[in-house]
């Protein structure tokens, strides 16, 4: 069932996502937007739960490995970005943001909370699936060293960045702009591959967007923004990752 019930689906297909099933939340009021993702993600081996409100994620996640959420903006009652809030409070589950409005703001401000990626209904099937296995390659670099530069160090699989060894808490979107940048040292990296490598391509806010988060970051990391030593701009092309020393 799919109203309001769990919904457990894995199906098998000539085009394996992995050799063992990705495990994938669904939290949407529709019933066809449900019924479509559980039988397209079905098709490439990826299991789904799927539940029409927030009420059960915490049973659901208590009891599964769940390895990512779709998450609908607007729910009935505990809307998307609460929830979005509340997981981020305790937990670095990638999260997918699914949202009927096309305004900047909406859009920036799941990324602010903390979603990996967001997706505009109507959506293709086929970019959903895109984006959830750009997002699951992000946050699951499967044994990639570190990336150090100077007194800056990326560990890949854990998430975490340090600066002089002190832990510096990121966004989800600050931190995969670091790695974006943090994997070319020393050279200038346009915004457009930023936002790429970051899995979120939306025109609309990618440039302000970037410079935002860039703003955030170079506060974050204790770098000047005034003479920035770690993060320097590129008038009209991008950023360059530098060195804060060691």
């Amino acid at each position: 069932m799919l109203n309001g019930v769990p919904t457990q689906v894995s199906a098998t297909s000539p085009e394996k996502m992995s050799p063992a099933a990705t495990h994938v939340l669904v939290v949407d009021d529709d019933p066809s937007i449900r019924q479509t993702i559980v039988n397209y993600l079905g098709d490439y081996e990826i299991q789904v739960t799927a539940l029409a409100s927030g009420r059960e994620i915490a049973d659901v996640t208590a009891r599964e490995m769940i390895d990512l959420m779709i998450l609908d903006l607007k729910l009935p009652g505990e809307n998307g970005m609460d929830i979005a809030r509340r997981i981020r409070a305790d937990s670095n589950m990638p999260i997918i943001m699914l949202t009927a409005r096309k305004e900047e703001a909406d859009r920036v401000m799941a990324l602010e909370l903390g979603a990996d990626d967001y997706l505009t209904k109507p959506f293709s099937p086929r970019e959903l699936l895109a984006r959830l296995r750009a997002v699951l390659r992000r946050t699951a670099p499967a044994g990639e060293p570190p990336l150090v530069v100077g007194n800056l160090s990326v560990d890949l699989q854990a998430r975490e960045v340090r600066v002089s060894g002190g832990a510096v808490e990121l966004t989800a979107f600050e931190f995969d702009l670091l790695v974006a940048l943090a994997r070319r040292p020393g050279r200038v990296v346009p915004r457009e591959v930023l936002l790429e490598e970051a899995g979120r391509g939306d025109v609309t806010v990618s440039d302000r967007t970037v410079d935002v988060h860039v703003s955030h970051l170079r506060r974050k990391l204790g770098d000047d923004p005034r003479a920035p030593r770690l993060i320097k701009t590129v008038r009209g092309v991008g950023y360059v990752l530098g060195g804060l020393g060691s």
